[in-house]
């Protein structure tokens, strides 16, 4: 009996910090993906080419999954939601993936990562005004949802404008940033690609929330991701054959730009649509973005290790802020969920009758109840006038 007890003990304890586990994985995969990209930028890839092919390998993968998975589950397609499903398939795999890309070269490779972290606040924003979050400032949790979100925009910022003496973790990382220095872009370039970067949180916040509404009229995220990697593929092909004129980048061989495809349409298409999509279902779109800084922070940590790079003061600063205000988002993310289980006991639990023999009969404002007496009669209550 008590193995039996703390194995159910564990496993609702799992279940609590599952969506904890699986949006930090995911900030991992997505630094890998960071750091593959540069690389494959670096031979020569195309941003836009690769947007294509990552989306055909996510749905070689997700759709024979999500057909047999949730072949008895799954709603019928509507004309509604298959807009709907355009629309996603638009805005994350062909607006929101190129416009980082280009905003990315015409800035910096860290200032691109560090512009990201505005999307919590930019979710945060777009889910009040759809209604899909509330704050209630009388409420302490709700209050601490808006101070995390302006903190953890503010270590973003932290981390980009101040950049404070260099720290040396390991040999070499100075020489190696020295000569891996390059020419740094216009100012003109430098207002183009800060415009671009923000309006690419602006769609990937948009593809949050718009995902969470579709889910709610097609309940199957296994399909819908699939869907998303599917018409992603011939929306991206698109604009594609109309800003790259040249065939020859189609033509990838077995190098980095390979890798760069298949690892990028496997974690951060296949499996990130996915687990976002469970994830915003169960906790929202805030709580999902509001993970995002901590890409930046991984990226930082493996491109220090891995690639050599250089770690500044300002980055470290920035990234202690950063985790205080995405501790405090998902803190009061956490009272949200038990205020709102707690709701739900309360509407699922039966009204009580008072079993009164003596009047052989119960009054509740506007409701109709028949309750036994002891003569074995039926008396109606009435509503209260």
């Amino acid at each position: 009996m008590e193995d039996q007890n703390a194995s159910s003990g564990f496993g609702k304890n799992f279940r609590k910090v599952k969506p904890y586990l699986a949006m930090v994985s995911l900030q991992f995969g997505y630094s890998g993906m960071y750091i593959i990209t540069m690389v494959s930028f670096k031979h020569g890839m195309s941003h836009w080419v690769l947007s294509v092919y990552r989306h055909i390998v996510a749905t070689l993968i997700m759709a024979p999954i999500a057909f047999f998975l949730e072949r008895k589950i799954r709603p019928k397609m509507t004309l509604p939601v298959f807009l709907r499903l355009a629309v996603l398939g638009f805005v994350e795999p062909v607006l929101d993936q190129n416009l980082y890309n280009m905003g990315m070269k015409n800035t910096s490779t860290t200032f691109a990562s560090a512009t990201v972290n505005v999307l919590p606040a930019i979710t945060f924003i777009m889910a009040l005004i759809f209604r899909l979050e509330t704050v209630n400032l009388r409420k302490i949790h709700s209050v601490a949802k808006v101070i995390g979100t302006a903190v953890t925009v503010s270590g973003a910022m932290v981390m980009t404008l101040y950049k404070g003496p260099a720290l040396q973790f390991a040999k070499g990382q100075a020489t190696h940033h020295e000569s891996g220095s390059t020419t740094q872009p216009s100012e003109q370039n430098w207002v183009l690609g800060t415009v671009m970067l923000l309006a690419s949180c602006g769609g990937w916040a948009s593809f949050f929330i718009l995902q969470s509404f579709t889910l709610k009229m097609y309940p199957a995220e296994l399909s819908v991701t699939a869907w998303i990697c599917f018409l992603g593929i011939f929306e991206g092909s698109i604009a594609t054959l109309i800003f790259e004129r040249d065939m020859s980048v189609w033509s990838i061989g077995i190098d980095s730009r390979l890798l760069a495809c298949v690892y990028s349409g496997l974690v951060c298409s296949g499996m990130a649509y996915y687990v976002q999509g469970v994830v915003t279902r169960e906790r929202g779109p805030v709580f999902v973005t509001s993970f995002s800084p901590l890409c930046m922070i991984i990226t930082a940590a493996l491109g220090s290790i891995v690639l050599a790079e250089q770690v500044y003061m300002g980055s470290v600063i920035g990234a202690i802020i950063i985790v205080s205000g995405l501790y405090t988002v998902v803190w009061g993310k956490s009272k949200d969920n038990v205020n709102k289980s707690e709701a739900e006991k309360r509407e699922g639990q039966e009204l009580p009758i008072k079993d009164s023999t003596a009047s052989g009969s119960d009054i509740f404002d506007g409701i109709e109840i028949n309750v036994p007496t002891g003569a074995g009669k039926n008396v109606v209550a009435s509503p209260r006038t």
